[in-house]
């Protein structure tokens, strides 16, 4: 394992830190994150993991690891498609994995809900830009998700990967409110490997990853970077040791890019913390 940049050390490639990357085993992956799902359903005494599908790669995988994990009895998939955002082939993509899998699912349209709140807002003077109203999206699907199970008895199973979560690329309280996380400790990169080793439709293990939030929304057409390219930077970061000035000597990595990524995890680092509290009393001091 690389641990550091020496000197006149030939320079490693973009191409073998993904060929690293990828080198996991997909069985063990498969195994550990179903133990992890039952052990953590079983513990909160719940009786439903509750997923939100949204016809992508990493809700597919979990909602397929979560069948696995639970039985298709215990597993409830949800589609909250928003009218004029969500394209109809993603909803299509999500209600035929849940009919392959036979777990339980909801359609249930977000739109109104979120047109709703936007008009409120108007009446106040205040106009959403997309960003604004896309997060909105995202808070009305996690607030969809914790009715449905709470009524039932389940816990809500979030389906963000490593990528996502080290550059901050979630909604706060929206699709990063959740009870667990599977894929957590998943590269994006890894996590396409995977849903294909466990079956996947090749439409849905391919498919450009996007949060859906705005018409045309891809995730790297808003990062300005592909995955192949954040995975390396990261996984150079956190699993090979590397320090930033050794990252930007890799080859096939602009170092502007290892700059944007520190730069995402940076500004992101108040969405992987729970809200800080001004400690009045000394009691609570150095518990909060």
């Amino acid at each position: 394992m690389i641990t550091s940049m020496e000197a006149g050390s030939p320079m490693i490639s973009m191409d073998e830190i993904l060929r690293r990357i990828l080198s996991f085993s997909r069985g063990l992956a498969e195994k550990e994150i179903e133990e992890f799902i039952r052990e953590k359903i079983e513990e909160a005494g719940s009786r439903y993991g509750i997923v939100g599908i949204s016809g992508g790669i990493d809700s597919s995988t979990t909602l397929a690891l979560a069948t696995r994990a639970l039985g298709k009895d215990r597993v409830i998939a949800v589609i909250m498609p928003h009218e004029g955002i969500t394209p109809e082939e993603d909803v299509e993509d999500a209600l035929s994995l849940v009919r392959s899998l036979g777990v339980k699912h909801m359609l249930v349209r977000v739109s109104p809900a979120c047109e709703r709140i936007k008009y409120e807002l108007k009446g106040q003077g205040l106009i959403l830009d997309h960003k604004a109203y896309g997060n909105i999206i995202a808070r009305v699907r996690m607030t969809t998700l914790y009715a449905i199970a709470n009524s039932v008895g389940g816990l809500v199973i979030g389906t963000g990967d490593k990528s996502e979560l080290l550059i901050g690329y979630f909604t706060k309280y929206g699709d990063g409110g959740v009870d667990i996380l599977p894929l957590g400790d998943l590269y994006k990169t890894q996590v396409r490997a995977l849903g294909k080793y466990l079956g996947l439709p090749s439409r849905i293990y391919e498919k450009p990853s996007s949060p859906r939030l705005w018409p045309g929304q891809t995730a790297e057409g808003e990062l300005r970077m592909s995955y192949r390219e954040i995975d390396t930077v990261l996984y150079a970061l956190f699993e090979l040791g590397m320090k930033p000035d050794e990252v930007k000597q890799i080859k096939g990595i602009e170092p502007s890019t290892v700059d944007r990524v520190m730069e995402l995890m940076r500004r992101s680092e108040h969405k992987r913390r729970t809200p800080p509290i001004a400690v009045l009393s000394d009691r609570a001091k150095g518990l909060m």
